[in-house]
């Protein structure tokens, strides 16, 4: 049988356009000549919805959406993911199914076993686990319906698995013969490859075929990049979708043969893609249609806005150049070039007089008192509140353009440069914004080198360079790698990467003094295995002993 993967982008919450969306999918699969499509997990209300199925009506949607896709799908079998009752007198009131469709009806239903609760994942919280599970038999197939987790937990990939059982090894042991996974699986860098691995390996260890349908898409702070994938019995790929977009791929049951879609490569580019897409996702998704960046000239801003543009268009992206005291000449002409390259409005606020203003008002309550960083953060907060003002006025969201590097340490103003309802590329690292930018400018040209050669500086006082307040970044990027995302001691530190232990210990002691900053930060797009935002959660008024 021709079976299709409905690789979808769905909106949380939007049950009349994910079932338009699924709808028609499944109208076109159909008239392809497909029996059967697969659609993601919660497809049907869009993955996470978090709290939202505390509400009964948010439940009840669920129902009521499977039973008009029911009824419009008629002549292909679909199975889609949803939100159902528990039914259970005890213990959490839903549970995430997958449901099967098929001549207007749903024929059969399984739940979710295996409830995630590590890095973004917080599963036991709004569901009940599936109690059992059961095979359905379609196109001559004893078919094993599993959802995202229920195939993570294979003893042969994990060193240490998470979980006591293992809902596929049941499932074969039933008689399964042909696995099938409906998964919102999000992206970081990496994730595609270790999710191809660990699918092979069941293909391999249990002959049986592998198929793997994936959202994709960003909601909120999560990106799905998408590239589902079907396996043959020794774990080779024989049908893939594309990555970072919507797609619709085909593969046959009994040949295992199918379509091979071309999917972005390489960490620059996915890097790239990801972020434009969780990005477009995000301002739109949220209800708006225009965004602001502020442009220092530096590479943060120049990157932000790149994204930005290819985004939303450059019709609704607007740059705006706030020059303080010590910006220099060079700065504001690279801020200018950019919205130019990138053919999008720019807008030259100077704040200068306004940073005047603070400080005349200030200067009896600061009488006596020495400059410091006091004044430095004053700048980045007027700069805050223009962006603010014109988000208000023009109804378009602010980007902040920090990158992951300056938020670790708290290199960082609150309400200045962190104003802003999406931080674009807080999970990059600073090393990593130069690779995505030459990588940008590789395919047009439109960051300015000067932005990218010169050394990084937030132009707050005279002469200022990031240097003077932290290691370079190839070194500040390695100790952060090691100590947020694997959580290695400083002494690990040291010993594995020969860093001095007091530079290491610094910079320890930033991230951790750091901390309520980050909580107090827009939301980002995760794009690494640890970012910061609801996937690390660590208290703010702790002592930590390293």
């Amino acid at each position: 049988m021709k079976i299709a993967l409905g690789q979808i982008n769905p909106t949380v919450g939007d049950f009349s356009g994910n079932a338009a969306k699924i709808i028609d999918f499944s109208q076109r699969a159909r008239a392809a000549g497909a029996g059967l499509i697969l659609f993601p997990e919660l497809s049907v209300c869009g993955y996470p919805p978090r709290d939202l199925v505390e509400r009964p009506t948010f439940v009840a949607k669920n129902r009521e959406s499977v039973e008009r896709i029911a009824a419009e799908s008629k002549g292909i079998a679909v199975i889609c993911g949803l939100v159902t009752p528990a039914d259970a007198e005890t213990g959490k009131s839903v549970m995430n199914s997958a449901a099967l469709l098929q001549d207007g009806k749903q024929i059969f239903l399984q739940s979710k076993m295996l409830l995630p609760t590590y890095d973004v994942f917080d599963e036991m919280r709004n569901f009940a686990p599936g109690r059992s599970q059961q095979l359905f038999n379609f196109c001559g197939n004893r078919m094993a319906l599993t959802i995202c987790e229920d195939a993570w937990n294979d003893k042969h990939f994990w060193n240490k698995r998470l979980y006591g059982i293992d809902p596929v090894e049941e499932l074969i042991r039933a008689g399964g013969n042909f696995v099938l996974n409906i998964s919102a699986s999000p992206f970081w860098l990496g994730k595609r490859e270790l999710r191809r691995d660990m699918l092979a390996t069941i293909a391999r260890t249990d002959k049986v075929p592998v198929v793997m349908v994936n959202q994709v898409g960003g909601n909120d702070s999560l990106l799905f990049e998408g590239s589902s994938l079907v396996l043959n019995r020794e774990g080779k790929i024989i049908a893939q979708g594309k990555s970072f977009e919507e797609d619709l791929v085909y593969f046959d049951s009994a040949t295992l043969t199918g379509e091979m879609h071309e999917q972005i490569e390489g960490e620059e580019a996915s890097a790239y893609a990801a972020l434009v897409l969780g990005t477009r996702d995000y301002v739109r998704k949220c209800g708006f249609q225009k965004v602001i960046v502020g442009l220092s000239g530096g590479i943060d801003s120049a990157l932000t806005a790149a994204i930005a543009t290819e985004a939303m268009g450059p019709e609704n992206v607007l740059g705006v150049g706030m020059p303080g005291p010590y910006s220099s000449p060079g700065s504001i002409e690279d801020a200018r070039a950019l919205a130019k390259n990138l053919g999008i409005r720019f807008e030259l606020l100077p704040i200068s007089e306004i940073y005047k203003s603070y400080l005349h008002t200030l200067k009896d309550v600061f009488a006596g008192l020495k400059e410091d960083v006091t004044e430095e953060n004053i700048q980045a907060r007027a700069r805050g509140s223009l962006l603010m003002a014109l988000s208000n006025k023009l109804n378009a969201i602010v980007l902040s353009t920090g990158n992951k590097s300056e938020i670790a340490v708290g290199y960082c103003t609150l309400y200045g440069d962190m104003a802003g309802g999406l931080a674009v590329i807080s999970d990059c690292p600073k090393t990593l914004v130069y690779r995505i930018s030459r990588y940008v400018n590789s395919r047009r040209p439109v960051i300015p080198e000067a932005s990218l050669e010169k050394p990084p500086s937030a132009e707050l006082r005279a002469d200022q360079k990031d240097s003077d307040t932290l290691p370079p970044y190839d070194v500040l990027d390695a100790i952060l790698e090691d100590y947020v995302e694997d959580s290695h001691s400083p002494a690990q530190i040291a010993q594995e990467r020969g860093f001095e232990p007091a530079l290491i210990q610094r910079v320890v002691r930033m991230v951790d003094r750091a901390e309520y900053k980050r909580q107090q930060a827009a939301p980002g797009i995760k794009i690494s295995a640890k970012a910061f935002g609801f996937g690390r959660r660590f208290p703010i008024a702790a002592k930590a002993e390293a």
